[in-house]
């Protein structure tokens, strides 16, 4: 599929860094597999979702259906997360339905932006109409970086163009911007006032003029991650390095405040490094750049076996049975068999033989949802502390039996059953 110079699906990159958008265009624009598959994805939704509208006819689903099932990217558990989605999407519309008799649905609806962004233009995946609101679905299918509908330009432009074509058509007072995305995060929505969506419209105007003439600010951000002119871009490089640039207290150590800045950028910091080595490795072997101080060179490289059958033969001539030369039967990794069998039917069936070890333990950001990790001695030493602070008097009880006590030194509140402590007979 084409996209516009300022496509939507990339708007957070143009928004803040306006130049962004036509220094892009001097690098080529790789497909990743990742993305060929959220592709195949789309397609599969807009098949299930032609069918439960009947849009199609039954034996062109069927059909179709079985096109899709023999593409390479095509899994039970793709499958799976597919339907989540349109589950989703048929619900809404089923809602919508029940509160107005003249709601409408439309599929992969190609919106005309121009009016705010020069040559603009974009698809929204589903768009579902019905008394006075209009709200725009938008299916994720990636799991690596979680998306959020609120304040999202991409959706906020779909929303811009559907309402700017179909105003005409149907009264709409407000919108929702509804992102899907069933590997991670589930649904995440926005409501938008339709002043409210028109006046920041008329802000990205300005900026959308700025990016498609390659002027305006370059700004560095977590926006440069998903950029193609990233690894060469002076503005970013300055940005990833300014993290060690700066003067530290300490001329010898650094301080735990230092330690935690650097921390904040290190993975991306990592992540630009190995993006700049790649680019340079490729310039390298496909134009014959010559990088000063460096060359090319044969890599490591692995012995394989182009035969194994004549090899497996020759051995068996020699003395060898079959134990001595194949691998023993194992079975597939996890998800390998909720690829082939879909997560859903993996847990049902296996849900009794999985077991999820604790991970180890990792620094990450204040704002990750995860609980946080304690050590287990340190948290039994704080424990025992806690135990010689106790007094008698119960503060609250709850319906579960656990009755809070408020540790007289410390002043928090524990339980006898977090202490380990039988909460019938107080005694361990």
């Amino acid at each position: 599929m084409n996209h516009a110079t300022l496509a939507p699906s990339a708007a957070h990159k143009w928004i803040n860094c306006p130049p962004s958008a036509r220094l892009e265009e001097q690098f080529p624009d790789t497909v990743s597999t990742a993305a060929l598959e959220g592709t195949f994805a789309h397609k599969l939704a807009e098949t299930f979702l032609q069918n439960f509208f009947e849009f199609i006819p039954a034996e062109i689903f069927k059909i179709e259906y079985e096109k899709l099932k023999s593409n390479k990217f095509f899994s039970r558990e793709l499958e799976e997360y597919v339907e989540t989605y349109t589950a989703i999407v048929t619900e809404k519309f089923i809602q919508a339905k029940a509160k107005d008799k003249g709601a409408a649905v439309l599929l992969e609806q190609k919106v005309d932006l121009s009016e705010y962004v020069p040559k603009g233009y974009g698809h929204a995946d589903a768009i579902i109409i019905s008394d006075g609101v209009m709200e725009i679905c938008d299916l994720k299918y990636g799991a690596g970086v979680k998306v959020d509908a609120k304040n999202n330009p991409q959706l906020r432009l779909y929303a811009l163009g559907a309402y700017s074509e179909l105003n005409f058509l149907y009264d709409i007072k407000s919108l929702t911007v509804t992102i899907i995305q069933p590997r991670n995060g589930g649904i995440s929505s926005e409501n938008i006032l339709v002043t409210e969506l028109l006046d920041w419209g008329e802000k990205i105007k300005k900026i959308a003029e700025l990016a498609f003439k390659g002027e305006g600010e370059f700004k560095a951000g977590e926006h440069c991650k998903f950029c193609r002119a990233a690894m060469r871009c002076k503005t970013y490089a300055d940005y990833q390095l300014e993290v060690v640039k700066n003067d530290f207290d300490d001329p010898d150590l650094l301080s735990d405040a230092e330690i935690s800045k650097i921390l904040s950028r290190a993975d991306s910091i990592i992540k630009w490094l190995g993006n700049v080595k790649d680019f340079a490795l490729k310039e390298a072997v496909e134009k014959n750049r010559h990088w000063a101080g460096f060359k090319l060179v044969e890599g490591r490289s692995v012995r394989k076996i182009i035969d194994e059958q004549k090899a497996a033969d020759i051995l068996r001539q020699n003395g060898a049975d079959d134990s001595e030369i194949y691998k023993p039967k194992e079975i597939l990794g996890i998800t390998a068999l909720e690829k082939n069998f879909g997560k859903k039917k993996i847990a049902e069936l296996l849900g009794g033989v999985i077991q999820k070890p604790p991970g180890a333990p990792v620094l990450v950001e204040e704002s990750d949802k995860r609980a946080e990790w304690h050590n287990a001695e340190t948290d039994f030493d704080n424990i025992e502390k806690m135990e010689k602070n106790i007094t008698t008097k119960p503060v609250e009880e709850w319906s579960n039996g656990d009755v809070f006590y408020w540790g007289l030194k410390t002043g928090r509140i524990k339980t006898y059953h977090d202490l380990g402590f039988n909460t019938e007979t107080k005694e361990k």
